[in-house]
C-alpha cells in the first residue's frame, strides 16, 4: 500500500511538473548584449509576460503618476534642476546601444518629483523619474547623478521588472498546481504585478549588481567618470547615518564589498570615458 501511494504520488508531482512548466512557459533569454562589463547572465522570462505588454502597463502607470504629481504641484517645479536631470539622461540613453539595439527607439522620458525621498527609478520601457530629496540630500555631482539614472536605466534595459514578475508568476502557478484544492488564482493583471515590483518588492541583489555595472558603463561611454559611482554610493550609504541605510540600498551588497566591485568594474570602462573625453 505505501508503494503504491508512493509511486501515485511520484505521478502526481510529474503531471504537476508538467502542467507547470506548460503554464509559465518559461524560456532563456538574454535580454542585453554583455558589454565590456560582461554583464551575461541568461534569464527566464514567462511567455504570458509579453514585453510588449508590460511596457504599455508601465506607460498608463507612470502617465497617471505624473498627472497626479502635477496635480499636487510636485512635478518639474525646478527648472534648472530638470535640464540638469534631462540633459545627463538624454546623454546616457545616446549610448543603451551598446547593450541593446531596440532600446535606442523607446520612448525615454524622464521627470522630478518633489518629494523628500531619496529615490530614482526606470520603468520598463524608458519612462524615469527622479525625487528631489535624491538630488537635495545628496547633492551629486554631474558624474555622480549619471551613476544613479545609468543604474536605473540598466534594469529597464535588463527588464528586471518583467523577469520579477515572471518568477512570481511561476511560484504562484507552482502552488496553485500542487494545492489545486485552495482555488488560489495564479496570475494578476500585468499592472498589479509591475506596482508591486516597481514599488514594493525589494530588486534582488543580482539584479542590483547587474544595475550597478551597467550603469558604471552607460556613464563612461556617455563620457561620465566611472569613478564616481563609488562616491555616489557611499554618500548613499552615509544617509543611514550608522543605522538603517534608505529602501533604496536596502538590497545591496555591503559598503564595502560594493566600493571594492564598483573600483574594479571602473577601471575596466576607464579607456570608454577617456574617449569619450576626447
Amino acid at each position: 500500500m505505501k508503494k503504491a501511494l508512493g509511486m501515485s504520488r511520484r505521478i502526481v508531482l510529474w503531471g504537476a511538473a508538467l502542467t507547470l512548466s506548460a503554464l509559465t512557459g518559461c524560456a532563456s533569454v538574454q535580454t542585453t548584449q554583455s558589454g565590456v562589463i560582461g554583464v551575461d547572465r541568461k534569464q527566464f522570462m514567462a511567455t504570458s509576460v509579453p514585453a510588449a505588454q508590460l511596457q504599455q502597463a508601465a506607460n498608463q502607470q507612470y502617465s497617471q503618476m505624473m498627472s497626479e504629481a502635477r496635480a499636487k504641484g510636485a512635478l518639474d517645479t525646478n527648472a534648472a534642476q530638470v535640464r540638469r536631470v534631462q540633459t545627463i539622461t538624454n546623454r546616457l540613453v545616446a549610448h543603451v546601444g551598446a547593450f541593446r539595439p531596440d532600446a535606442g527607439s523607446w520612448p525615454w522620458e524622464i521627470h522630478v518629483i518633489s518629494s523628500d525621498e531619496v529615490n530614482a527609478w526606470c520603468m520598463p520601457g524608458g519612462k524615469m523619474a527622479i525625487y528631489t530629496g535624491l538630488i537635495n540630500r545628496i547633492k551629486p555631482t554631474d558624474d555622480e547623478l549619471a551613476a544613479v539614472l545609468g543604474h536605473e536605466m540598466a534594469h529597464a534595459l535588463r527588464e528586471h521588472s518583467r523577469e520579477q514578475i515572471s518568477q512570481q508568476m511561476a511560484t504562484q502557478v507552482g502552488l496553485s498546481v500542487l494545492s489545486a484544492v485552495t482555488g488560489v488564482s495564479a496570475v494578476g493583471d500585468l499592472g498589479s504585478a509591475l506596482t508591486n515590483v516597481m514599488f514594493t518588492l525589494p530588486n534582488s541583489r543580482t539584479h542590483e549588481s547587474e544595475a550597478d555595472l551597467i550603469g558604471v558603463e552607460l556613464a563612461a561611454r556617455a563620457g561620465y567618470d566611472p569613478r564616481a559611482a563609488v562616491t555616489l554610493w557611499q554618500k548613499m550609504a552615509a544617509l543611514g547615518g550608522g543605522s538603517a541605510p534608505p529602501e533604496f540600498l536596502s538590497t545591496h551588497p555591503s559598503a564595502s564589498t560594493r566600493s571594492a566591485e564598483l573600483q574594479r568594474n571602473a577601471q575596466k570602462v576607464m579607456p570608454l570615458y577617456e574617449a569619450a573625453k576626447r
